[in-house]
């Protein structure tokens, strides 16, 4: 090691960059490599998926409706279509007579809605909701405002309407070429409902950004651990993290503390979107990975303002970004959520959406370093109710650990986090703070 790497191990962490400045180098690297088509947000490539597998998917292009919906008019309620003007004048005590037209004969591909073909004036034929209005027809009358006289197929109507009354106008929906969705759109269950009735049976998505988690360290197991040895649990939790914020991660097998074996695991996984490490980030002895990073290519980042975590190292190999997250599991979590997840939303061509959080009331003081931003793993505890004004927290937020980077039970027993801003000095007992769920089962 020498030079730059001699002097940044030398020194330790004296300087550590501030989380948003480190971001900001990250994005600036992860936007600036490859070969992007302005037009198509995502740089991880585009594909055609069938609408009813696209849920979480973002989508490629914008998207404008094929068709109008609905696509005829249609029965807004149960009851009789009718020439509005044919009821002129019905009332309860003076109703109209029109006679009940005979429905549509029924075929192998008619709906239960199947109605008359038309109607003539001074007819009516019975409707349901949704049903297509029948030629002829311009109005509804509600079923609860007719009687019908079934011995002379006919039918009283004690309620005038109004041309267009209960019924749906062509487009009331959507109307054909109306832009439906941004690139960029994460799609949900309702978005893929209107995809389907707008005439979409497949849809154009950016492709999930693969990601190769490689677990290193020479201590680590993945059986029962004897004296001195520990069983790997980061890359398994960094690689569902991954997926469940919508990438394929490959998890691989554990590597050994050697450079030459560092460095080819990392080559090996080139091919894919992001690159992830877990352990050997810091500047001790078998802390090789942010060596191995800047020999094969550059460190862009080592050493955050954040805690637990300040040891991540941030790189990027021929256009791949690297990340080399600490191996304790609450600092490797807390950086993964601070960098992977953002990684992962610039390479589909969207921003991070915040964590879902609750208000709660701080137990008692967080403290924390200035110029460091910390993660505190707190307990919600429903409040007592009764005195509590309208604008009052519902909750009780009950810090369990500020530190403790190496207690995976924490963050595992956890309801959230309390996130101390960089320019603060702790939190006092007292404060209504925001609990970030990180982890939502949804």
């Amino acid at each position: 090691m020498e030079g730059a790497d001699r002097e940044r191990t030398e020194a330790g962490f004296k300087v550590r960059t501030p989380v948003d400045e480190a971001r900001r180098i990250l994005q600036e690297a992860v936007e600036g490599s490859g070969d992007a088509d302005a037009d198509v947000p995502c740089r991880t490539g585009t594909e055609t998926v069938d609408v009813d597998r696209a849920d979480g998917r973002v989508l490629a292009a914008p998207v404008t409706s094929a068709r109008d919906v609905p696509h005829y008019e249609r029965a807004a309620m149960d009851g009789y279509a009718v020439r509005a003007a044919d009821t002129f004048g019905a009332s309860d005590r003076s109703p109209e007579v029109l006679r009940i037209a005979e429905p549509a004969a029924a075929s192998d591909d008619s709906d239960e809605h199947a109605t008359a073909d038309g109607i003539d004036p001074g007819a009516a034929a019975r409707v349901h909701t949704g049903s297509a209005l029948p030629e002829g027809a311009d109005a509804v009358v509600m079923i609860e405002r007719v009687t019908e006289l079934e011995a002379a197929g006919e039918l009283e109507v004690e309620d005038a309407v109004a041309a267009g009354e209960n019924v749906a106008p062509v487009g009331e929906d959507v109307v054909a070429g109306q832009q439906l969705y941004d690139a960029g759109h994460r799609l949900r269950p309702s978005d893929l409902g209107l995809l389907r009735s707008a005439g979409y049976g497949r849809v154009a998505v950016a492709q999930q950004p693969t990601v190769g988690v490689i677990p290193t360290g020479e201590e680590l197991v993945e059986g029962d651990p004897g004296p001195g040895e520990v069983i790997e649990t980061n890359g398994l939790t960094v690689s569902r993290l991954a997926q469940r914020w919508g990438a394929r991660a490959t998890y691989r097998d554990i590597v050994t503390d050697d450079p030459e074996s560092l460095r080819v695991a990392i080559q090996r996984d080139l091919t894919k979107d992001v690159v992830v490490t877990t352990g050997g980030s810091s500047v001790g002895e078998r802390d090789l990975l942010p060596e191995v990073i800047d020999d094969l290519g550059e460190v862009l980042v080592h050493g955050v303002g954040l805690k637990p975590g300040h040891p991540v190292c941030l790189g990027i190999v021929e256009e791949t970004p690297v990340l080399a997250l600490p191996g304790y599991p609450v600092a490797c979590i807390v950086n993964a959520v601070q960098f992977l997840r953002p990684v992962l939303r610039w390479l589909e061509g969207t921003t991070p959406d915040p964590h879902p959080s609750t208000r709660a009331r701080l137990e008692r003081k967080i403290p924390s370093e200035p110029g460091t931003r910390t993660f505190a793993r707190v307990k919600l505890e429903k409040r007592d109710g009764g005195d509590l004004g309208p604008d009052e927290p519902r909750y009780e937020a009950i810090p369990t650990r500020a530190s403790g980077s190496g207690v995976l039970s924490s963050v595992a027993l956890a309801d959230g986090w309390v996130v101390v801003d960089d320019d603060r000095e702790g939190m006092p007992a007292g404060e209504t703070v925001a609990v970030a769920d990180w982890e939502p089962n949804a």
